[in-house]
C-alpha cells in the first residue's frame, strides 16, 4: 500500500511510521505534516534516507494540496494523526483546535470521498468526558467532551461517522488512552515530569493528583491501529488502551523512582479548569480482533521515562524559547502560589 500519514512528524504519528515501515517493508509512506511546534523532523531523524519514506510539508486544511498529494503519490490509505492535542493549549487558544481538528478532518473526508480511498482517524478517550466510578467507556457511549480539545475531537469523530452513514466511505476510528513513549513533546505530563526531574526542577501536579488515567505505551497504540487496519470493520470505532488506570500521583512516583529522584520535587499547584477526574476505557472490542497490549500502565510510564533519561539530545533543545514561554505562562504563577493537596 501507499500510506499518507498526516501528522507523521508528531509523537504518535512518528512512532506509527517507524512501526509500519518495520512491519510492512513493501509499503511506501508519505508523511504529510505542517511541522508545527510538536511536529518535528527530528522525530524521524534516522529514517529520512529510507527510500520508502517521503515528507510533504502542508496543512490538512489545504484541500488542494491534500488532493494533489493523494493523486500524485497514488495514496491508498490516509491515517490521520494530524491534530492539536494538548488540553492546556486548547484552554489558552481554542480556535486553532477547531480549525485543525474539525475543519482539517473534514477536508480529508472530502478528499477521501472524491478519490475513493480509505481513511483511518485517530481520536482520544477524552471525547467520553469524565467517567463515573465503576464504568468503563465503550465505543457506543454518548460523547461528553469537557474541554475545547476534547470537543474538537468529538466533532471530528462525528463527521467521520456521518460520512460513513451518508456516503458509505471506508472509514474507521481508534480512540487512544493517554499515550506515553519516545518523542512526546514535553508539554505532556510524563515527558514534562521526566525532563523537569532530570533538570532538578519542580514537578507541577494539578490539584490533589488523584485524577485517574490509563497510561498506554505508544507502541501498543500502533499495534492497535495496525490491527484495525488489517482486521477492523468499516464504520466502526475501537478503543485502544490497557483497560487499567492509575492516579497521576502514582505516575509521578514511577517517574521519580525510575530516575532515582526525590519526591520533594513534587509541588501541587492550582488545578486547570474543567479537569476531567477519570478516564477509563473498555478495550474488549479490539481484543476480539486478536490484539493485546504489550505494556501495562506502570511499564509504559517507566519505559517512557527511561527514554527521556537516555535521549537528552532530543528534548534539551526544546526546553527553551517557545516552550519556555508556554511553560512560564502555564505554571510560573501556579508554582509561586502552590495549591491545596
Amino acid at each position: 500500500m501507499n500510506l499518507l500519514v498526516t501528522g507523521g512528524c508528531g509523537f504518535i504519528g512518528s512512532n506509527f511510521v517507524r512501526y509500519w515501515l518495520g512491519q510492512h517493508p513493501q509499503d511506501q509512506v508519505v508523511v504529510y505534516d505542517k511541522l508545527t511546534y510538536a511536529g518535528r523532523r527530528e522525530n524521524l531523524h534516522d529514517l529520512w534516507n529510507d527510500p520508502r519514506l517521503e515528507l510533504v510539508v502542508g496543512d490538512i486544511g489545504d484541500l488542494a494540496l491534500v488532493r494533489q498529494t493523494c493523486q500524485t503519490k497514488n495514496i491508498d490509505l490516509i491515517v490521520n494523526f494530524a491534530a492539536e492535542t494538548h488540553v492546556d493549549q486548547s484552554i489558552l487558544g481554542p480556535l486553532v483546535f477547531t480549525e485543525t481538528n474539525v475543519r482539517g478532518t473534514h477536508v480529508l473526508l472530502e478528499v477521501v470521498r472524491e478519490l475513493g480511498i480509505r481513511l483511518h482517524h485517530i481520536s482520544t478517550d477524552e471525547v467520553y468526558g469524565h467517567i463515573r466510578d465503576g464504568h468503563q467507556s465503550v465505543e457506543t457511549d454518548e460523547l461528553a467532551p469537557r474541554s475545547p480539545y476534547a470537543a474538537s475531537k468529538a466533532a471530528a469523530d462525528q463527521l467521520v461517522q456521518a460520512y460513513f452513514i451518508t456516503y458509505g466511505l471506508p472509514v474507521t476510528i481508534t480512540r487512544g488512552a493517554n499515550n506515553v513513549g519516545p518523542y512526546q513533546y514535553p508539554e505532556k505530563a510524563v515527558p514534562l515530569f521526566s525532563t523537569n526531574a532530570l533538570l532538578g526542577e519542580p514537578l507541577p501536579v494539578y490539584g490533589d493528583g488523584q485524577q485517574m488515567r490509563d497510561y498506554a505505551h505508544v507502541y501498543d497504540h500502533c499495534t492497535g491501529i495496525e490491527t484495525v487496519l488489517l482486521r477492523g470493520e468499516a464504520g466502526q470505532v475501537y478503543n485502544v488502551g490497557t483497560g487499567r488506570e492509575m492516579t497521576n500521583l502514582e505516575m509521578v512516583d514511577i517517574v521519580l523512582t525510575t530516575l532515582g529522584k526525590d519526591y520533594a520535587l513534587v509541588k501541587h499547584v492550582a488545578d486547570r479548569p474543567g479537569h476531567d477526574r477519570r478516564y477509563s476505557m473498555n478495550v474488549e472490542k479490539l481484543r476480539r480482533l486478536a490484539w493485546e497490549p504489550r505494556y501495562d500502565p506502570k511499564e509504559a510510564v517507566a519505559e517512557a521515562t527511561k527514554w527521556y533519561a537516555q535521549n537528552e539530545w532530543w528534548w534539551s533543545p526544546i526546553r527553551s524559547g517557545e516552550f519556555r514561554e508556554y511553560y512560564d505562562r502555564q505554571y510560573a504563577q501556579r508554582l509561586a502560589e502552590g495549591g491545596a493537596q
